[in-house]
């Protein structure tokens, strides 16, 4: 029982803590609580998010803010078409001592951080893209035949902008199913835009404070991992994630419209961000309310429109939103 009350103190504890972290982010990224909460949650499950927005709509804005915020030492990297594999990872140069001793040195590219911002991450080419893979997953990169750990904690916030297509690569499959989470970044409300307008056009801005350390992120993200999920919650992220892959056992509205699903990573993700969601809002534990909450941010860049849904203007948010309702009804009733 001490264990067990113990475990309860330290979940209240992170859950203050990351209502301090939020108040601190709203002080220079006004509005889009969505769009914050879904953010620390990529963070405090120690994965990566991959933001889908328009110029202008304060993604960067966001993940300079999240650096400070967390305590993490970041760095960003603008891909163009022509960055090099190099450009990121970094490389070895050729020394010449005073003696004229020669040396190699390695130079350490712009992923060895602890948060990296990728910024419009489907302009590089895919050659490129791939040297993310790796860190992505592993958290470490290998150079020359040398394996080289990466920072402690390591997290990808990337951004891609929907409209601008000219010149880009679309990220294989592979890579979108490291993210974590998508995020959709949308247009502020009126009242919202009021309010950035007068914050962020005046003699000083608001500055964000630290709230987190980065060991104190560590912990957090080791707590998560403890925090109780109920039986009827892991039978229903399992319902939903099988649910909507493309075979014959599926609704019809997936096997009519969607060309392939989720994999057993997308079940791993909901797990994590079930539990959260509930730690954002101040519960103890996970509910089916946060399972319909995740779905769309977990599934939605890990599933495809078949050709004929694309051509009637299906949308895959809407399609996964009403398998989940269907899944977690059935399992509310149950």
């Amino acid at each position: 029982m001490a264990d067990l009350a113990d475990l309860v103190a330290q979940i209240e504890s992170l859950g203050a803590k990351l209502q301090d972290a939020r108040s601190s982010i709203a002080a220079r990224f006004i509005g889009q609580p969505r769009v914050v909460d879904l953010t620390l949650t990529s963070l405090i499950c120690g994965g990566h998010a991959v933001l889908i927005g328009l110029p202008g709509l304060g993604k960067t804005r966001l993940v300079d803010t999240l650096s400070t915020v967390m305590g993490l030492n970041g760095n960003r990297i603008q891909f163009t078409p022509d960055l090099m594999p190099a450009d990121i990872l970094g490389s070895e140069v050729l020394e010449t001592a005073e003696g004229g001793a020669r040396n190699f040195r390695f130079i350490e590219g712009p992923i060895f951080c602890q948060l990296l911002m990728a910024d419009e991450i489907n302009r590089a080419s895919p050659r490129t893209q791939s040297a993310l893979l790796q860190a992505m997953q592993e958290k470490e990169v290998t150079i020359a035949g040398e394996h080289r750990p990466l920072g402690e904690p390591f997290h990808v916030l990337a951004t891609q902008n929907p409209i601008e297509q000219e010149g880009t690569y679309p990220l294989p499959e592979a890579q979108l199913d490291r993210f974590l989470v998508q995020i959709d970044v949308p247009y502020p409300d009126r009242q919202t835009e009021r309010d950035i307008l007068i914050a962020t056009t005046g003699v000083a801005e608001a500055e964000a404070t630290p709230v987190f350390t980065a060991q104190e992120l560590l912990d957090a993200q080791a707590l998560l991992r403890r925090m109780p999920v109920g039986d009827n919650i892991v039978e229903m992220i399992l319902d939903l994630v099988r649910a909507c892959r493309p075979d014959e056992d599926a609704p019809d509205i997936i096997r009519q419209n969607v060309s392939w699903g989720p994999g057993p990573r997308a079940a791993q993700a909901l797990m994590l961000t079930v539990r959260a969601q509930a730690l954002l809002d101040g519960r103890l534990a996970p509910s089916a309310e946060d399972v319909r909450a995740m779905a769309v941010p977990v599934l939605e860049h890990r599933m495809a429109l078949s050709f004929a849904a694309r051509a009637r203007g299906e949308s895959i948010a809407e399609i996964i939103n009403t398998v989940a309702a269907q899944v977690t009804e059935v399992a509310t009733a149950a």
